[in-house]
Parts: C-alpha cells; structure tokens; sequence
C-alpha cells in the first residue's frame, strides 16, 4: 500500500528535474544504501517547502548522495547558498556530479567530515532553514548544536521522526537510533522556544519554527 501510494503521488505531482531520475538511478547502481535516498516524495515536499520560504542560507546535515540537496537548493533566494554537510567522502564525485547536472554547484559548498564537529566549525553563521537527516543516534546532539544557528523565524526540518512506527509503542524502544529518536520528539515538544507539527509522510518529518 504505501509503495502505491508514493507511485500515485509522483503520478499526480509536479515532476522533480531529470538531474534528480539520474542521481536516483545512479545511487542504486553505485552505492549499497539507496533506501537512504529521500526520493521524490520527501524531495517534492522539501522542495515546495523551500520555494515557499525562498531562503538565503541553508544547512544540510546528512547529503547522502545530494538528492534532497539538491531539493532544497531550488528554493533558494537570489545569491543565496547552502553547506551540506557528509561523513562519507567516497560519494564525492556522485555528489558534484549530480549538483553540476542540477546546475546548483555553485551554490552548494560541500563539507565532509563528523557533522558535529562540522557543527563547531559553523559557529557564528545564521541560516534560515536547516535539514537533519544523519545519524540518528545523535538527533539530540544535532538539535542542541544547530539552534543557535537558526534564525528566528528560521525552520528545522527532521526526517525519519517515526521510525518505522517504533516510536509508538515504547516496547519497541530497544535499540539506541529508536530510543534517541523518541528522546528527539519529546524534546523538541517541550522545547518553549519553538512550535512544531510532525508530517506522517514516509518515515515522518518533524518540521520546526524558531520563534
């Protein structure tokens, strides 16, 4: 059911550029971890949500292969740019060629490296959305590490919130990425300096306002 409904919903939307049905092909065929693409549906929702925010800066952490930077790189505002951040540095070329197919290279700096020691390294920059989509032992950290960052006003979107579901039932909280990520839910809720609303789109994407 949920592969139908994803087939339908890129039937019945707006199709995303060639550039990303490349790199969509291309990660399948030279990486071992193509699930951990966002793929259309997440990328059209990342996509839309950054053409309606039309952003100066933003901030990816977790690239992958460059799809959903690709996604979020279109709304940006006039002479902005954007850092995306991976530890995995053999997927280099994939990355560069898909931002050049894109036609987004020169708005992309790419960082490779521990995303939170990257994080430290960012201290003092603003942006005006960012994307968490990393390792999910350290959404906390992340969180901690990238608020200051964020602007008023400013949007933090996670993915991969619900997990599979494991979130709803704490039985299922066994495993370290499963308990960090409730951790990460029910801080952001008790967070005063936000307000937030979870999307149940595939994994689930928890989007946050910077009040």
């Amino acid at each position: 059911m949920i592969r139908e409904l994803d087939d339908y919903l890129k039937e019945y939307s707006t199709s995303l550029p060639q550039s990303l049905e490349w790199l969509e092909r291309e990660t399948h065929l030279r990486t071992s971890h193509a699930r951990m693409l966002s793929g259309p549906v997440v990328g059209g929702l990342l996509s839309a949500f950054s053409k309606m925010l039309s952003p100066s800066r933003i901030l990816e952490i977790g690239t992958f292969t460059g799809y959903s930077a690709i996604c979020l790189a279109q709304g940006l505002a006039p002479g902005g740019s954007m850092d995306a951040l991976e530890i995995n540095d053999e997927l280099e070329s994939l990355i560069l060629e898909g931002f050049c197919r894109a036609g987004v290279d020169d708005r992309i700096k790419l960082i490779f490296g521990d995303a939170l020691r990257s994080l430290d390294d960012l201290s003092g920059q603003s942006y005006d959305l960012v994307y968490i989509d990393a390792n999910k032992r350290e959404y906390t950290s992340y969180y901690q590490k990238v608020f200051p960052l964020v602007r008023p006003g400013g949007f933090i979107i996670a993915d991969n919130v619900l997990w599979d579901g494991k979130v709803l039932n704490d039985d299922l909280l066994k495993d370290a990425q499963s308990k960090e990520i409730a951790k990460f839910n029910k801080m952001v809720k008790e967070d005063h300096r936000t307000e937030n609303f979870i999307i149940p789109l595939r994994d689930g994407l928890n989007v946050i306002r910077k009040l």
